[in-house]
């Protein structure tokens, strides 16, 4: 019979992290995996599948958005996890620490509107053939929280199959008017070019639970978790 594996999940904490427990909770309590706490001090990875970079504001974001805790002991073991095939997820200020540490190009500005953002926007699953988005239809519209000042994504470096998430109208529609930050080509979300990085400024951990109203994120973490789908006598 086909049996679902537990994964390893790694959540990395920095000074400053709020999403870490969000993202713990859910893994841990909603989806039954295992998790590891992992502080922004150690110099080595534990055994793991899949390291998580929560949202929050890392060391105040005072000189730039992830731009000092891409100095952080921990990062080299992420970016040699992932040079070596290892997947990772940054959510929201995880996004930014991820472009700061080269491990996803371009870079996060301050929102077109200059004002901190808290809201919901919909989103278009753009491409659908990702360890990330497995569970998802390609072109589906789902709905996640936001909330960021620093979320304008800009690049120049990007294929079109990188392009994972974008903000969309409740029917799909991708312009100008439903980009809540200015990011390029209404992008909310992107992966590397070996697919196994993930980098999105909308919250997929606070959506998993009927009792919060969406679970459109669950899927999310639901296509990794299938991704390890192994076969038992």
């Amino acid at each position: 019979m086909l049996k679902l594996n537990c994964m390893k999940f790694s959540v990395i904490i920095f000074p400053g992290s709020n999403c870490d427990e969000d993202c713990i909770h859910v893994l841990k309590n909603v989806l039954g995996q295992e998790v590891n706490k992992v502080f922004h001090t150690e110099e080595k990875l534990l055994k793991t599948d899949c390291v998580v970079i929560p949202g929050g504001f890392s060391y105040g974001d005072y000189l730039r958005s992830g731009a000092i805790a891409r100095f952080s002991n921990i990062i080299n073991p992420i970016i040699d996890f992932a040079n070596k095939g290892g997947l990772v997820i940054g959510t929201c200020n995880g996004f930014q620490i991820l472009c700061e540490a080269g491990l996803l190009p371009g870079a996060l500005t301050t929102n077109k509107s200059l004002s901190f953002i808290c809201d919901e926007v919909y989103l278009k699953i753009s491409n659908s053939k990702t360890k990330f988005t497995s569970e998802y239809r390609n072109n589906e519209i789902i709905r996640l929280p936001i909330a960021h000042g620093d979320g304008r994504y800009i690049t120049k470096d990007l294929n079109k199959e990188q392009i994972i998430f974008q903000y969309c109208s409740k029917d799909g529609i991708i312009n100008d008017n439903f980009n809540p930050n200015g990011s390029t080509e209404n992008i909310a979300g992107i992966i590397n070019k070996k697919g196994n990085v993930l980098g999105m400024m909308p919250h997929p951990e606070r959506a998993c639970e009927s009792i919060l109203g969406n679970e459109d994120g669950k899927k999310l973490f639901a296509s990794l978790i299938s991704s390890s789908i192994a076969l038992v006598h």
